[in-house]
């Protein structure tokens, strides 16, 4: 009878979805503390054979849009700027972030630049893409665009990676790879990429300790890197909602003469690692020019309004452009009548530890207005400013310091941006 029985246990070639998904799940909730929802396993983690939709370029007006600026691998400021805007609720704090959406048919944009200058990189990347899921659920939707930094980490670039976000990554390796070890164990599944073969074990030049970090950052987020493909590849470059035009730098009339859609097709294959090895970063994201870098309309208040009216008359409908990219000290600001917004207010501890803001756009963009942290949770923000303020400029002049030109002092200057407050 105990013979017999044997032969009705079921094996790996019975399983093999099954061991997939566990071990997705396995490694998802050992990274990050984060089970995705079954339903949705292939929305989350698509498989390296799966052809993917170009990102979306063109949404219509929701009732009720935010806006948040640049995060930089900091969670708590993120999970403050996210309860800000009222799309979760507060929670047992940055070790339990809440993943459910409370926010409806909300629909939330962040700015691009979630990597880089923090420890919390891969958490946030999990974080956004589970509320993401749960927003969709209840008819909303969480939206990040690419920053530089972004695509900086995709070619390789870690010149702004720190030590704790080094270390961030060496625990995704070893998670990921004991993920590996799991599914090998089936024989009768297909064989998963292995993503760290030809990245190099050794970096002249750089200290051995931080050797390991740099091999597992580069092999989650090169092109066709996982990290990459799953967070990073179905991400526009530029969004346009309703009459607002959204963009990490900023866009000229080349841009837009080149295809908004086309520049989101080409980066999104670029980070798949579906392009042709020699084609390179795409154009329109390299240089100082290009959409994720440029800063002609989010630098002092001396702007050409007159170009950015032309720019925007190339897009129909579009009446204002919504950057991140360049801090502004003083929280957010509009130049131009409100037609250039800027909504990078230097959020986190790794650059800036501005004080939480968020754009709303309601009406189908009729009310446009700023949130901002009620005073009395505003103090634990401005003390440690104030505390660490030298560290606080220089970490401003630094982020201006990724383009080569000098940049004016940022002042804030309200246009016609109303400031309400709302507690963290």
């Amino acid at each position: 009878m105990a013979t017999a029985g044997f032969a009705d246990v079921p094996t790996c070639r019975d399983l093999p979805a099954a061991v997939s998904a566990f071990a997705d799940a396995f490694v998802d909730f050992a990274v990050s503390g984060i089970f995705f929802p079954t339903a949705t396993a292939s929305t989350a983690s698509p498989p390296t054979t799966t052809t993917m939709s170009p990102p979306t370029t063109f949404l219509p007006s929701p009732s009720r849009l935010v806006a948040i600026g640049d995060l930089h691998g900091d969670l708590p400021k993120s999970l403050a700027a996210l309860r800000l805007a009222g799309l979760v609720t507060p929670s047992n704090g940055a070790d339990a972030p809440s993943t459910s959406w409370s926010a409806g048919p909300t629909l939330a944009l962040q700015l691009g630049d979630i990597l880089d200058r923090g420890g919390d990189e891969i958490r946030l990347l999990y974080l956004l893409r589970r509320l993401g899921l749960s927003a969709a659920e209840k008819g909303g939707a969480l939206l990040p665009i690419l920053g530089n930094h972004e695509i900086m980490n995709v070619y390789g670039d870690f010149r702004f990676a720190t030590p704790q976000g080094l270390k961030e990554f060496s625990a995704w390796a070893a998670w990921y790879r004991a993920g590996l070890a799991i599914k090998r164990r089936c024989g009768d599944l297909d064989q998963p990429k292995n993503p760290f073969l030809g990245v190099p074990k050794a970096f002249p030049g750089i200290k051995p300790e931080f050797w390991d970090g740099i091999r597992s950052r580069l092999a989650a987020l090169r092109p066709d890197g996982p990290i990459a493909r799953r967070f990073l590849a179905d991400l526009p470059t530029v969004l346009v909602v309703g009459d607002s035009v959204f963009v990490h730098g900023g866009l000229l009339e080349a841009n837009v003469e080149y295809g908004l859609e086309r520049i989101n097709a080409e980066v999104s294959e670029w980070i798949r690692g579906e392009r042709d090895a020699n084609a390179g970063v795409p154009e329109y994201v390299r240089g100082r020019d290009a959409v994720v870098w440029l800063r002609r309309f989010s630098e002092g208040f001396n702007c050409d309004c007159q170009r950015l009216e032309g720019i925007l008359g190339m897009i129909p409908g579009a009446k204002r452009m919504i950057m991140g990219h360049t801090i502004q000290a003083e929280g957010i600001t509009a130049v131009c009548g409100a037609q250039a917004v800027r909504v990078d207010v230097g959020l986190s501890r790794g650059c800036g530890n501005g004080l939480p803001e968020v754009l709303e756009i309601n009406g189908g963009g009729t009310e446009v207005r700023i949130i901002t942290t009620d005073p009395s949770e505003a103090w634990q923000y401005r003390n440690r400013r104030e505390v660490d303020k030298a560290a606080t400029v220089a970490a401003v002049k630094e982020k201006k310091g990724e383009e080569k030109d000098g940049l004016a002092l940022l002042v804030r200057e309200s246009h016609g941006l109303k400031v309400v407050q709302a507690k963290a």
